[in-house]
């Protein structure tokens, strides 16, 4: 049997510096374990900036929508604002229209809010039961607008020239 020195091997101790090498080991751990807690801090403050508020939500559904839709005939039913009970901390109050279409038999009767779009929201207060189009999702039917940033089904209605008026 030949010696590992004899045949070339470089002892462990010089492979690490001299050091023992139950302590490499030990490091390398240590040194993985903060890498790790480093990479988690790192995933939830990513996460935390991605967060998105309700109203972004919806209005990138209203774009997806607007992006990918159909467009089919409805009727304006209603246009719903909620009461005031007590002071609200925002500025704008929810305003929903109301409206029905049917797509393939079935009628489906759904709401939006359009506060955030006021200048649909002004043309919208004096059309109840008027026609309207609708854009709605092929691959989910209840998933509809009837207006967003970029486009609107209110008859007789211009976003662009509402907005400079």
């Amino acid at each position: 049997m030949v010696p590992r020195e004899a045949a070339g091997a470089v002892p462990a101790r010089e492979l690490s510096g001299g050091m023992n090498p139950r302590t490499v080991i030990l490091v390398g751990l240590a040194a993985a374990a903060a890498a790790s807690v480093a990479a988690v801090w790192v995933w939830r403050r990513f996460l935390r900036w991605r967060e998105k508020d309700p109203d972004e939500i919806e209005r990138l559904r209203r774009v997806d929508v607007n992006r990918r839709g159909r467009i089919a005939a409805a009727e304006i039913v209603d246009l719903v604002e909620p009461e005031e009970i007590a002071p609200v901390k925002s500025a704008r109050r929810p305003c929903m229209i109301v409206y029905k279409y049917e797509v393939a038999g079935v009628t489906y009767e759904v709401s939006q809010d359009v506060s955030t779009l006021p200048s649909a929201l002004a043309a919208s207060r004096s059309l109840a039961h008027e026609s309207a189009s609708i854009k709605y999702d092929p691959r989910a039917p209840t998933n509809s607008i009837i207006a967003c940033e970029e486009w609107n089904g209110i008859e007789g209605w211009s976003g662009a020239a509402k907005a400079a008026d």
